[in-house]
């Protein structure tokens, strides 16, 4: 079995915190810090931890909201989201919300970067001009 394929637990597949950690790379205490704050919940088999379909699936959604910069209140609030409305109609207009935010101060985030290189463009240039002006011969 490889790191990606769930183990068959009665009704159930289940991935240990090895295969999830393999799968997604992130390391044993990102899941539980996640489920620390209450966006996993795996089950327990003694001191080890289960994690169904449905946390891989949570954890999915997780690393996403990350790239995309969305705080852990938010992630943690979409994600609960699902659970409250089963037409997932909340969940989608909350997430329509933020995600609109978020795109609009990342691209501010952008266009404050591009007039940041171009000035650090321009000094480099400047300064490499000022040091062959000066260097003799």
């Amino acid at each position: 079995m490889n790191a990606s394929t769930p183990a068959k637990s009665d009704t159930s597949y289940a991935f240990t915190v090895t295969q999830l950690c393999r799968e997604f790379d992130v390391t044993p205490r990102a899941l539980r810090f996640y489920e620390s704050k209450g966006l996993l919940h795996p089950a327990r088999e003694g001191m080890r931890r289960r994690f169904g379909q449905r946390d891989r699936a949570r954890l999915s959604l997780i690393l996403r909201g990350k790239r995309f910069g969305f705080s852990l209140a938010e992630i943690g609030e979409l994600l609960d989201l699902y659970d409250a409305d089963a037409t997932q109609v909340s969940q989608l207009t909350r997430t329509m919300e933020v995600a609109g935010r978020r795109l609009e101060t990342m691209r501010q985030q952008r266009d404050e970067l591009t007039v940041a290189i171009a000035d650090l463009e321009k000094q480099i240039k400047f300064v490499g001009t000022m040091l062959t002006e000066k260097k003799p011969g």
